[in-house]
């Protein structure tokens, strides 16, 4: 009943409504953990994409290029540096190009 503190009607109060509430939320929780890492390297890949083709190669030649030349920078840092750091993206790519 504590885990079902702040539903709405019956499943904050009603026994059967809040257990199977609460294992049902359990069960999204411990799916969408596993979503969440997806959705966010799809994010990255869209953002390295974008970067990638401002300087005229498309993201599998640049990811091909990066472990090529054994740069050791993740997607998400790459997309860090593409979104937020555009001259260091830029550095990256003249150092593979």
């Amino acid at each position: 009943m504590k885990q079902a503190k702040g539903y709405f009607g019956r499943r904050k109060n009603v026994w059967t409504v809040a257990k199977n509430a609460v294992e049902k939320a359990m069960v999204y929780a411990y799916r969408d953990r596993r979503t969440k890492k997806r959705n966010f390297r799809s994010l990255w890949i869209t953002r390295i994409n974008a970067g990638a083709r401002m300087h005229g190669m498309s993201y599998s030649e640049f990811m091909g290029k990066v472990k090529a030349n054994n740069i050791d920078l993740n997607r998400k840092v790459l997309a860090d540096l593409a979104m937020n750091h555009p001259d260091a993206f830029k550095a990256v790519v003249d150092k593979i190009k």
